[in-house]
Protein backbone atom coordinates (compact mmCIF):
# COMPACT_ATOMS: atom_id res chain seq x y z
CA UNK A 1 0.00 0.00 0.00
CA UNK A 2 1.35 3.40 -0.93
CA UNK A 3 0.85 5.51 1.73
CA UNK A 4 2.33 9.15 2.91
CA UNK A 5 5.05 10.70 1.36
CA UNK A 6 5.77 8.45 -1.42
CA UNK A 7 1.87 8.67 -2.44
CA UNK A 8 2.54 12.47 -2.29
CA UNK A 9 5.20 12.09 -4.98
CA UNK A 10 3.40 10.09 -6.97
CA UNK A 11 0.34 12.22 -7.04
CA UNK A 12 3.00 15.23 -8.23
CA UNK A 13 3.60 13.28 -11.36
CA UNK A 14 -0.06 12.39 -12.25
CA UNK A 15 -0.66 16.49 -11.62
CA UNK A 16 1.80 16.80 -14.45
CA UNK A 17 0.94 14.25 -16.43
CA UNK A 18 -2.70 15.72 -15.99
CA UNK A 19 -1.65 19.18 -16.48
CA UNK A 20 0.72 18.12 -19.30
CA UNK A 21 -2.62 17.40 -21.32
CA UNK A 22 -2.67 13.33 -20.88
CA UNK A 23 -5.73 13.19 -19.14
CA UNK A 24 -7.03 9.34 -19.75
CA UNK A 25 -5.82 7.78 -16.29
CA UNK A 26 -4.89 4.46 -18.69
CA UNK A 27 -2.58 6.60 -20.81
CA UNK A 28 -0.78 7.82 -17.94
CA UNK A 29 -0.40 4.68 -16.02
CA UNK A 30 0.99 2.95 -19.25
CA UNK A 31 3.44 6.18 -19.85
CA UNK A 32 4.29 5.67 -16.55
CA UNK A 33 5.01 1.74 -16.79
CA UNK A 34 7.16 3.06 -20.04
CA UNK A 35 9.54 5.08 -17.99
CA UNK A 36 9.65 2.57 -14.66
CA UNK A 37 10.51 -0.29 -17.20
CA UNK A 38 13.33 1.94 -18.37
CA UNK A 39 14.46 2.12 -15.12
CA UNK A 40 14.09 -0.88 -14.24
CA UNK A 41 16.23 -2.21 -16.75
CA UNK A 42 18.83 -0.27 -16.08
CA UNK A 43 18.71 -1.59 -12.58
CA UNK A 44 18.63 -4.86 -13.81
CA UNK A 45 22.12 -4.33 -15.65
CA UNK A 46 23.77 -2.93 -12.91
CA UNK A 47 22.96 -5.56 -10.36
CA UNK A 48 24.32 -8.21 -13.33
CA UNK A 49 27.60 -6.09 -13.75
CA UNK A 50 28.08 -6.13 -10.17
CA UNK A 51 27.52 -9.88 -9.82
CA UNK A 52 29.61 -10.17 -12.59
CA UNK A 53 32.91 -8.21 -11.17
CA UNK A 54 32.08 -10.67 -7.97
CA UNK A 55 32.25 -13.77 -9.55
CA UNK A 56 34.80 -12.67 -12.34
CA UNK A 57 32.47 -13.43 -15.97
CA UNK A 58 31.00 -11.23 -18.19
CA UNK A 59 27.15 -10.60 -17.91
CA UNK A 60 24.87 -10.68 -19.75
CA UNK A 61 23.94 -7.24 -21.21
CA UNK A 62 20.51 -5.85 -21.56
CA UNK A 63 22.47 -3.19 -23.17
CA UNK A 64 25.14 -3.37 -25.44
CA UNK A 65 28.43 -1.38 -25.81
CA UNK A 66 26.94 0.93 -28.20
CA UNK A 67 23.57 1.51 -26.21
CA UNK A 68 25.25 2.29 -23.14
CA UNK A 69 23.73 6.23 -23.51
CA UNK A 70 20.34 4.48 -23.32
CA UNK A 71 20.39 4.16 -20.29
CA UNK A 72 18.29 5.44 -17.33
CA UNK A 73 21.25 6.61 -15.17
CA UNK A 74 23.44 8.09 -18.00
CA UNK A 75 20.21 9.95 -19.60
CA UNK A 76 18.90 11.21 -16.48
CA UNK A 77 21.70 13.50 -16.08
CA UNK A 78 22.29 14.83 -19.50
CA UNK A 79 21.10 18.51 -18.11
CA UNK A 80 19.48 19.29 -21.88
CA UNK A 81 15.70 18.26 -22.05
CA UNK A 82 15.18 18.92 -24.99
CA UNK A 83 18.14 15.97 -25.70
CA UNK A 84 16.89 13.66 -23.65
CA UNK A 85 13.48 13.89 -25.10
CA UNK A 86 14.94 13.13 -28.52
CA UNK A 87 17.20 10.41 -27.01
CA UNK A 88 14.12 8.81 -25.68
CA UNK A 89 11.80 9.42 -27.99
CA UNK A 90 13.59 8.70 -30.64
CA UNK A 91 16.34 5.64 -29.83
CA UNK A 92 15.33 4.35 -26.15
CA UNK A 93 11.72 3.73 -26.84
CA UNK A 94 12.10 2.35 -30.07
CA UNK A 95 14.77 0.19 -28.47
CA UNK A 96 12.61 -1.09 -25.51
CA UNK A 97 9.91 -1.85 -28.11
CA UNK A 98 12.46 -4.23 -29.90
CA UNK A 99 14.06 -5.61 -26.90
CA UNK A 100 13.02 -9.03 -27.41
CA UNK A 101 14.87 -11.16 -30.07
CA UNK A 102 12.03 -13.18 -30.63
CA UNK A 103 9.34 -11.35 -32.59
CA UNK A 104 6.79 -13.70 -31.91
CA UNK A 105 7.28 -13.39 -27.82
CA UNK A 106 4.52 -12.16 -25.80
CA UNK A 107 6.38 -9.09 -24.99
CA UNK A 108 6.86 -8.16 -28.82
CA UNK A 109 3.34 -8.88 -29.72
CA UNK A 110 2.04 -6.44 -26.64
CA UNK A 111 5.02 -3.84 -27.12
CA UNK A 112 4.73 -3.48 -30.70
CA UNK A 113 1.60 -1.19 -30.94
CA UNK A 114 3.16 0.98 -27.73
CA UNK A 115 2.91 4.42 -28.37
CA UNK A 116 5.34 6.76 -26.87
CA UNK A 117 2.76 10.00 -26.11
CA UNK A 118 4.44 12.58 -23.40
CA UNK A 119 4.01 16.04 -25.70
CA UNK A 120 7.03 17.91 -24.67
CA UNK A 121 10.79 17.82 -23.32
CA UNK A 122 9.41 19.89 -20.22
CA UNK A 123 7.23 17.58 -19.17
CA UNK A 124 9.21 14.30 -19.57
CA UNK A 125 11.97 16.25 -18.15
CA UNK A 126 9.45 16.30 -14.88
CA UNK A 127 8.22 12.80 -14.87
CA UNK A 128 11.89 11.65 -15.13
CA UNK A 129 12.77 13.83 -12.02
CA UNK A 130 9.52 12.65 -10.14
CA UNK A 131 10.07 9.30 -10.79
CA UNK A 132 14.08 9.23 -9.94
CA UNK A 133 12.29 11.11 -6.75
CA UNK A 134 10.17 8.38 -5.57
CA UNK A 135 13.05 5.81 -4.36
CA UNK A 136 12.23 2.84 -6.08
CA UNK A 137 14.18 -0.11 -6.58
CA UNK A 138 12.36 -2.73 -6.56
CA UNK A 139 15.17 -4.99 -8.92
CA UNK A 140 17.76 -4.65 -6.36
CA UNK A 141 15.53 -5.21 -3.07
CA UNK A 142 13.02 -7.61 -4.22
CA UNK A 143 9.81 -5.81 -2.34
CA UNK A 144 7.20 -5.12 -4.64
CA UNK A 145 6.96 -1.46 -4.47
CA UNK A 146 5.90 -1.55 -8.20
CA UNK A 147 3.10 -3.56 -7.80
CA UNK A 148 2.35 -1.29 -4.90
CA UNK A 149 2.52 1.82 -7.38
CA UNK A 150 0.27 0.16 -9.71
CA UNK A 151 -2.60 -0.54 -7.13
CA UNK A 152 -2.33 3.07 -6.73
CA UNK A 153 -2.95 3.85 -10.04
CA UNK A 154 -5.67 1.70 -10.96
CA UNK A 155 -7.36 2.67 -8.13
CA UNK A 156 -7.33 6.51 -10.42
CA UNK A 157 -9.27 4.62 -13.23
CA UNK A 158 -12.89 5.37 -12.88
CA UNK A 159 -14.12 2.61 -14.55
CA UNK A 160 -11.50 0.21 -12.66
CA UNK A 161 -14.53 -1.23 -10.29
CA UNK A 162 -16.63 -2.46 -13.07
CA UNK A 163 -13.29 -3.85 -15.26
CA UNK A 164 -12.35 -5.45 -12.29
CA UNK A 165 -8.74 -3.99 -12.68
CA UNK A 166 -8.17 -4.26 -8.89
CA UNK A 167 -4.77 -6.08 -8.20
CA UNK A 168 -4.64 -8.53 -5.60
CA UNK A 169 -2.87 -7.71 -2.38
CA UNK A 170 0.96 -9.22 -2.95
CA UNK A 171 0.80 -11.06 0.84
CA UNK A 172 -2.97 -13.17 -0.17
CA UNK A 173 -0.86 -13.75 -3.40
CA UNK A 174 2.48 -14.95 -1.43
CA UNK A 175 0.26 -16.96 1.07
CA UNK A 176 -1.80 -19.08 -2.04
CA UNK A 177 1.34 -19.61 -3.67
CA UNK A 178 3.35 -20.87 -0.26
CA UNK A 179 0.22 -22.88 0.23
CA UNK A 180 0.22 -24.75 -3.18
CA UNK A 181 4.00 -24.99 -3.76
CA UNK A 182 4.60 -24.83 -7.28
CA UNK A 183 7.61 -27.31 -8.50
CA UNK A 184 9.80 -27.46 -11.28
CA UNK A 185 7.30 -29.45 -13.87
CA UNK A 186 4.06 -27.61 -13.21
CA UNK A 187 2.31 -25.77 -15.76
CA UNK A 188 0.94 -22.59 -14.32
CA UNK A 189 -1.83 -20.17 -15.74
CA UNK A 190 -4.00 -17.29 -14.41
CA UNK A 191 -6.87 -16.57 -16.87
CA UNK A 192 -7.11 -13.36 -15.96
CA UNK A 193 -4.02 -12.20 -15.18
CA UNK A 194 -3.76 -8.05 -14.63
CA UNK A 195 -0.41 -7.30 -14.63
CA UNK A 196 0.74 -10.91 -13.74
CA UNK A 197 0.78 -10.76 -10.04
CA UNK A 198 0.38 -14.21 -9.29
CA UNK A 199 2.59 -15.66 -12.01
CA UNK A 200 5.59 -13.33 -10.50
CA UNK A 201 4.79 -14.89 -6.96
CA UNK A 202 5.14 -18.41 -8.27
CA UNK A 203 8.04 -17.75 -10.00
CA UNK A 204 9.88 -16.44 -7.09
CA UNK A 205 8.85 -19.04 -5.06
CA UNK A 206 10.26 -21.51 -7.99
CA UNK A 207 13.58 -19.70 -7.39
CA UNK A 208 13.86 -19.31 -4.05
CA UNK A 209 12.89 -23.32 -3.35
CA UNK A 210 13.98 -25.34 -6.87
CA UNK A 211 16.98 -22.86 -7.25
CA UNK A 212 18.51 -26.07 -8.89
CA UNK A 213 15.87 -26.12 -11.65
CA UNK A 214 18.34 -23.48 -13.65
CA UNK A 215 20.65 -26.06 -13.87
CA UNK A 216 18.83 -28.59 -16.15
CA UNK A 217 18.52 -27.19 -19.32
CA UNK A 218 15.27 -28.95 -20.20
CA UNK A 219 13.54 -28.11 -16.38
CA UNK A 220 15.21 -24.08 -17.53
CA UNK A 221 13.95 -24.12 -20.86
CA UNK A 222 10.14 -24.96 -19.54
CA UNK A 223 10.69 -22.29 -16.79
CA UNK A 224 11.32 -19.87 -19.93
CA UNK A 225 9.12 -21.03 -22.50
CA UNK A 226 6.13 -23.36 -21.39
CA UNK A 227 5.67 -22.73 -17.89
CA UNK A 228 3.94 -19.59 -17.26
CA UNK A 229 0.68 -18.97 -19.51
CA UNK A 230 -1.76 -15.57 -18.83
CA UNK A 231 -5.26 -14.18 -20.60
CA UNK A 232 -6.48 -10.59 -20.25
CA UNK A 233 -8.81 -8.47 -21.93
CA UNK A 234 -7.01 -5.06 -21.40
CA UNK A 235 -4.30 -4.05 -24.07
CA UNK A 236 -2.55 -2.21 -21.01
CA UNK A 237 -2.30 -4.77 -18.56
CA UNK A 238 -0.65 -7.04 -21.22
CA UNK A 239 1.91 -4.77 -21.71
CA UNK A 240 2.39 -4.45 -17.78
CA UNK A 241 2.50 -8.14 -17.58
CA UNK A 242 4.55 -8.69 -19.96
CA UNK A 243 6.86 -6.27 -19.10
CA UNK A 244 6.79 -7.26 -15.22
CA UNK A 245 7.51 -10.90 -16.18
CA UNK A 246 10.75 -9.81 -18.13
CA UNK A 247 12.29 -7.98 -15.48
CA UNK A 248 11.45 -11.07 -13.51
CA UNK A 249 13.78 -13.22 -15.75
CA UNK A 250 10.84 -15.22 -17.40
CA UNK A 251 12.20 -14.99 -21.05
CA UNK A 252 8.84 -15.84 -22.83
CA UNK A 253 5.73 -15.79 -21.21
CA UNK A 254 2.50 -17.05 -22.82
CA UNK A 255 0.42 -14.08 -22.45
CA UNK A 256 -2.73 -14.01 -24.74
CA UNK A 257 -4.98 -11.01 -25.50
CA UNK A 258 -8.10 -13.71 -24.69
CA UNK A 259 -11.44 -13.50 -23.11
CA UNK A 260 -11.13 -16.52 -21.06
CA UNK A 261 -14.41 -17.83 -20.80
CA UNK A 262 -15.70 -17.18 -24.80
CA UNK A 263 -15.40 -20.11 -27.48
CA UNK A 264 -12.12 -19.05 -28.40
CA UNK A 265 -10.82 -20.55 -25.99
CA UNK A 266 -10.33 -23.85 -26.25
CA UNK A 267 -8.12 -24.86 -23.43
CA UNK A 268 -8.62 -28.23 -21.78
CA UNK A 269 -6.52 -30.63 -19.35
CA UNK A 270 -3.36 -28.21 -20.80
CA UNK A 271 -2.45 -26.79 -17.26
CA UNK A 272 -1.12 -28.34 -13.93
CA UNK A 273 -1.86 -25.63 -11.79
CA UNK A 274 -4.57 -22.30 -11.69
CA UNK A 275 -3.50 -19.78 -9.98
CA UNK A 276 -6.71 -16.62 -9.81
CA UNK A 277 -8.27 -13.77 -8.60
CA UNK A 278 -10.97 -13.67 -11.90
CA UNK A 279 -12.98 -10.71 -12.09
CA UNK A 280 -16.55 -10.49 -9.92
CA UNK A 281 -18.78 -8.50 -12.61
CA UNK A 282 -22.12 -9.37 -12.77
CA UNK A 283 -22.98 -10.82 -15.90
CA UNK A 284 -22.16 -11.67 -19.43
CA UNK A 285 -23.99 -12.42 -22.26
CA UNK A 286 -24.52 -15.90 -22.16
CA UNK A 287 -24.51 -16.49 -26.03
CA UNK A 288 -20.54 -15.05 -25.83
CA UNK A 289 -19.46 -17.74 -23.30
CA UNK A 290 -17.98 -21.29 -23.90
CA UNK A 291 -20.95 -23.95 -24.26
CA UNK A 292 -18.59 -26.28 -22.06
CA UNK A 293 -18.79 -24.38 -19.18
CA UNK A 294 -22.31 -23.66 -19.48
CA UNK A 295 -22.70 -26.98 -19.18
CA UNK A 296 -21.32 -27.50 -16.06
CA UNK A 297 -22.90 -24.53 -14.43
CA UNK A 298 -25.93 -22.49 -16.75
CA UNK A 299 -25.64 -19.08 -15.48
CA UNK A 300 -24.10 -15.45 -16.99
CA UNK A 301 -22.18 -14.50 -13.54
CA UNK A 302 -18.61 -14.52 -14.34
CA UNK A 303 -17.51 -15.93 -10.46
CA UNK A 304 -19.25 -19.46 -11.45
CA UNK A 305 -17.93 -19.52 -14.94
CA UNK A 306 -14.34 -18.80 -14.36
CA UNK A 307 -14.65 -21.95 -11.60
CA UNK A 308 -16.33 -24.40 -14.61
CA UNK A 309 -13.81 -22.82 -16.59
CA UNK A 310 -10.62 -23.72 -14.13
CA UNK A 311 -12.11 -26.92 -13.93
CA UNK A 312 -11.63 -27.66 -17.82
CA UNK A 313 -8.58 -26.05 -18.16
CA UNK A 314 -6.72 -28.25 -15.26
CA UNK A 315 -4.88 -31.39 -16.11
CA UNK A 316 -6.19 -34.76 -13.93
CA UNK A 317 -4.30 -34.04 -10.69
CA UNK A 318 -3.89 -30.24 -11.66
CA UNK A 319 -4.71 -28.22 -8.67
CA UNK A 320 -6.16 -24.78 -8.51
CA UNK A 321 -6.17 -21.71 -5.54
CA UNK A 322 -8.62 -19.25 -6.70
CA UNK A 323 -10.51 -16.23 -4.67
CA UNK A 324 -14.27 -16.33 -4.94
CA UNK A 325 -16.81 -13.96 -3.31
CA UNK A 326 -18.96 -15.42 -0.11
CA UNK A 327 -21.81 -15.70 -2.61
CA UNK A 328 -20.39 -18.74 -4.28
CA UNK A 329 -19.96 -20.80 -0.90
CA UNK A 330 -23.38 -19.99 -0.24
CA UNK A 331 -25.52 -18.91 -3.10
CA UNK A 332 -28.80 -20.92 -3.55
CA UNK A 333 -29.51 -20.59 -7.10
CA UNK A 334 -29.40 -23.76 -9.23
CA UNK A 335 -25.65 -21.95 -10.87
CA UNK A 336 -24.28 -22.08 -7.58
CA UNK A 337 -24.97 -25.31 -6.45
CA UNK A 338 -24.39 -26.68 -9.52
CA UNK A 339 -20.42 -25.63 -9.44
CA UNK A 340 -20.29 -26.29 -5.94
CA UNK A 341 -21.92 -30.01 -6.55
CA UNK A 342 -19.17 -30.34 -9.20
CA UNK A 343 -16.07 -29.40 -7.42
CA UNK A 344 -17.11 -31.83 -4.56
CA UNK A 345 -18.87 -35.01 -5.74
CA UNK A 346 -16.31 -34.97 -8.63
CA UNK A 347 -13.31 -33.71 -8.01
CA UNK A 348 -11.22 -32.88 -4.47
CA UNK A 349 -12.03 -29.84 -2.21
CA UNK A 350 -9.36 -29.43 -0.15
CA UNK A 351 -9.67 -26.21 1.76
CA UNK A 352 -11.66 -23.08 2.30
CA UNK A 353 -10.18 -20.05 4.09
CA UNK A 354 -12.61 -17.45 4.18
CA UNK A 355 -11.09 -14.08 4.27
CA UNK A 356 -12.55 -10.31 6.04
CA UNK A 357 -13.82 -8.04 3.78
CA UNK A 358 -11.33 -5.30 4.58
CA UNK A 359 -8.78 -7.14 2.39
CA UNK A 360 -9.28 -5.43 -0.61
CA UNK A 361 -10.33 -1.81 0.90
CA UNK A 362 -10.00 0.92 -0.07
CA UNK A 363 -11.16 -0.51 -3.32
CA UNK A 364 -13.70 -3.06 -2.22
CA UNK A 365 -15.69 -3.75 0.64
CA UNK A 366 -16.67 -7.89 -0.51
CA UNK A 367 -15.92 -10.44 1.50
CA UNK A 368 -14.37 -13.17 -0.36
CA UNK A 369 -13.16 -16.69 0.41
CA UNK A 370 -10.30 -18.79 -1.33
CA UNK A 371 -10.91 -21.95 -2.49
CA UNK A 372 -8.42 -25.05 -3.06
CA UNK A 373 -9.32 -27.83 -4.87
CA UNK A 374 -7.78 -30.67 -7.11
CA UNK A 375 -9.27 -31.79 -10.48
CA UNK A 376 -9.92 -35.51 -10.43
CA UNK A 377 -12.48 -36.30 -12.39
CA UNK A 378 -13.70 -38.62 -9.83
CA UNK A 379 -14.39 -37.16 -6.86
CA UNK A 380 -12.31 -37.15 -3.77
CA UNK A 381 -13.39 -35.05 -1.12
CA UNK A 382 -13.62 -37.19 2.10
CA UNK A 383 -13.52 -33.86 4.33
CA UNK A 384 -13.20 -29.87 4.12
CA UNK A 385 -10.72 -27.37 5.76
CA UNK A 386 -12.05 -24.34 6.93
CA UNK A 387 -10.65 -21.60 8.26
CA UNK A 388 -11.47 -18.08 9.62
CA UNK A 389 -8.77 -15.42 8.87
CA UNK A 390 -9.78 -12.64 10.92
CA UNK A 391 -6.56 -10.84 10.56
CA UNK A 392 -4.31 -10.41 7.34
CA UNK A 393 -1.69 -8.20 9.15
CA UNK A 394 -2.87 -4.97 7.78
CA UNK A 395 -5.92 -2.89 9.53
CA UNK A 396 -9.43 -3.85 7.70
CA UNK A 397 -10.69 -0.50 7.05
CA UNK A 398 -9.92 1.71 4.13
CA UNK A 399 -6.04 2.81 5.38
CA UNK A 400 -4.87 -0.81 6.07
CA UNK A 401 -2.30 0.19 8.25
CA UNK A 402 0.50 -2.30 9.20
CA UNK A 403 -1.16 -4.37 12.18
CA UNK A 404 0.66 -7.06 14.47
CA UNK A 405 -2.42 -9.31 14.37
CA UNK A 406 -1.92 -12.16 11.30
CA UNK A 407 -3.35 -14.97 10.68
CA UNK A 408 -1.32 -15.79 7.15
CA UNK A 409 1.37 -17.30 9.05
CA UNK A 410 -0.76 -19.47 10.65
CA UNK A 411 -2.61 -20.29 7.78
CA UNK A 412 0.18 -21.30 5.75
CA UNK A 413 1.82 -23.69 8.48
CA UNK A 414 -1.98 -25.80 9.58
CA UNK A 415 -2.82 -26.01 5.52
CA UNK A 416 1.11 -27.44 5.26
CA UNK A 417 0.21 -30.04 7.56
CA UNK A 418 -3.46 -31.01 7.93
CA UNK A 419 -3.36 -34.65 9.46
CA UNK A 420 -2.72 -32.32 12.98
CA UNK A 421 -5.59 -30.72 12.08
CA UNK A 422 -8.06 -33.64 12.86
CA UNK A 423 -8.62 -32.88 16.08
CA UNK A 424 -9.40 -29.57 16.05
CA UNK A 425 -12.88 -28.48 17.17
CA UNK A 426 -15.20 -26.39 16.06
CA UNK A 427 -14.77 -23.43 18.16
CA UNK A 428 -11.32 -22.87 17.15
CA UNK A 429 -10.21 -21.18 14.00
CA UNK A 430 -9.26 -23.69 11.82
CA UNK A 431 -11.32 -26.87 11.75
CA UNK A 432 -12.49 -30.44 9.06
CA UNK A 433 -16.05 -30.61 8.26
CA UNK A 434 -17.02 -34.01 6.62
CA UNK A 435 -18.23 -34.26 2.70
CA UNK A 436 -21.55 -35.87 3.95
CA UNK A 437 -22.40 -33.17 6.69
CA UNK A 438 -21.90 -30.44 3.72
CA UNK A 439 -23.92 -32.65 1.29
CA UNK A 440 -26.26 -32.40 3.48
CA UNK A 441 -26.24 -28.73 3.92
CA UNK A 442 -27.29 -28.45 0.65
CA UNK A 443 -23.29 -28.40 -0.67
CA UNK A 444 -23.10 -24.94 1.95
CA UNK A 445 -19.04 -24.01 2.23
CA UNK A 446 -20.12 -21.08 4.74
CA UNK A 447 -17.87 -21.50 7.30
CA UNK A 448 -20.72 -19.90 9.52
CA UNK A 449 -23.24 -22.55 8.99
CA UNK A 450 -20.71 -25.10 10.42
CA UNK A 451 -18.69 -23.53 13.17
CA UNK A 452 -19.27 -23.39 16.74
CA UNK A 453 -19.35 -20.22 19.38
CA UNK A 454 -18.77 -20.76 22.50
CA UNK A 455 -20.36 -19.05 24.87
CA UNK A 456 -19.34 -18.07 28.37
CA UNK A 457 -21.54 -17.47 30.95
CA UNK A 458 -21.70 -13.87 32.73
CA UNK A 459 -22.30 -13.84 36.21
CA UNK A 460 -24.23 -10.40 37.30
CA UNK A 461 -24.30 -9.33 41.03
CA UNK A 462 -27.87 -9.79 42.52
CA UNK A 463 -30.58 -6.90 41.44
CA UNK A 464 -30.33 -5.47 44.80
CA UNK A 465 -26.68 -4.59 44.66
CA UNK A 466 -26.95 -3.34 41.04
CA UNK A 467 -29.97 -0.86 42.47
CA UNK A 468 -28.40 0.20 45.03
CA UNK A 469 -25.03 1.03 42.74
CA UNK A 470 -27.81 2.89 40.86
CA UNK A 471 -29.02 5.35 43.71
CA UNK A 472 -25.44 5.84 45.40
CA UNK A 473 -24.44 7.17 41.68
CA UNK A 474 -27.71 9.50 41.39
CA UNK A 475 -27.14 10.91 45.01
CA UNK A 476 -23.14 11.57 43.66
CA UNK A 477 -24.68 13.31 40.71
CA UNK A 478 -27.29 15.39 42.23
CA UNK A 479 -25.05 16.63 44.92
CA UNK A 480 -22.06 17.83 42.46
CA UNK A 481 -25.25 19.55 40.14
CA UNK A 482 -26.23 21.26 43.57
CA UNK A 483 -22.68 22.59 43.94
CA UNK A 484 -22.52 23.93 40.24
CA UNK A 485 -25.67 25.72 41.07
CA UNK A 486 -23.94 27.73 43.83
CA UNK A 487 -21.24 28.29 41.80
CA UNK A 488 -22.55 29.90 39.01
CA UNK A 489 -25.00 32.31 41.26
CA UNK A 490 -21.99 33.94 42.94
Amino acid sequence: MITGELKNKVDRIWETFWTGGITNPLDVIEQFTYLLFIKQLDEVETKREADAAVLGYEPDRIFPDDAQEYRWSKFKNLGDSAKMYALIQNKVFPFIKNLHSDSDSAYSRYMGDAIFKIPTPGMLSKVVDGIEGLGLDEASEGGDTKGDLYEYLLSKVATAGTNGQFRTPRHIIKMMVDMVQPNPGDTIIDPAMGSAGFLIEAQTYLREHHSDLFMDDAQREHFNNTMFYGNDMDSTMLRIGAMNMMLHGVENPNISYRDSLSEFNTDEEKYSLVLANPPFKGSLDAEAVASSLLKVTKTKKTELLFLALFLRVLKKGGRAAVIVPDGVLFGSSKAHKQIRKEIIDNNKLTAVVSMPSGVFKPYAGVSTAILFFTKTGAGGTDKVWFYDMKADGFSLDDKRQPVQENDIPDIVARYSNLEAESSRKRTEQSFFVPVEEIKKNDYDLSINEYKEIEYVPVEYPPTEEILSNIDALESEIQAELAELKKLLKK
